[in-house]
């Protein structure tokens, strides 16, 4: 689960297996926005880096337009320590972030992965999100199989909150 500045709050098992090795879990609060701009794993780990890190920026524009001063502290932050990669997306009106994809992600272990996301937003819940992600090929499916030790076709969430 996210909460509006992209903090992981909790993880699956699977979760952890997938993106523990990438580094995305390794501060003592790990953030998506602060891992894509500021850990060079993260050009590794996100084939599609320049994707991704526009995603990243389109949201925190989106949460720092509604007043946030978390969010602006944030951009803040980022703009200090990312330097242009993340200060010209912010400045380029990056449209509203996709709360559905795919992206490729590279593990050390299971290789490349097409993963299926949805992000969704969970009532009530100071602005907390659920991000979802699913095979989205049967490579993926049968890397992720393997990576986490289930039986081929077993039911798995690999979410992150």
């Amino acid at each position: 689960m996210l909460n509006r500045l992209n903090d992981v709050l909790a993880t699956t098992t699977g979760y952890q297996r997938l993106a523990g090795p990438l580094g995305l879990l390794d501060a003592e609060h790990p953030n998506l926005a602060r891992f894509v701009f500021t850990d060079p794993r993260a050009r590794t780990a996100f084939p599609d880096w320049e994707q991704i890190a526009d995603q990243q920026a389109a949201l925190l524009k989106l949460e720092s337009s509604r007043a946030d001063a978390l969010a602006a502290e944030l951009a803040d932050e980022l703009a200090f320590t990312a330097g242009a990669a993340f200060a010209e997306r912010m400045q380029a009106q990056p449209g509203l972030p996709r709360r559905i994809g795919i992206e490729r992600w590279h593990h050390p272990e299971a290789g490349e992965l097409r993963l299926a996301f949805e992000c969704l937003e969970l009532p009530d819940a100071d602005e907390q999100r659920l991000l979802v992600y699913l095979p989205a090929d049967e490579a993926a499916s049968a890397a992720l199989d393997r990576l986490t030790g289930r039986r081929p076709g077993a039911l798995r969430v690999v979410a992150t909150c």
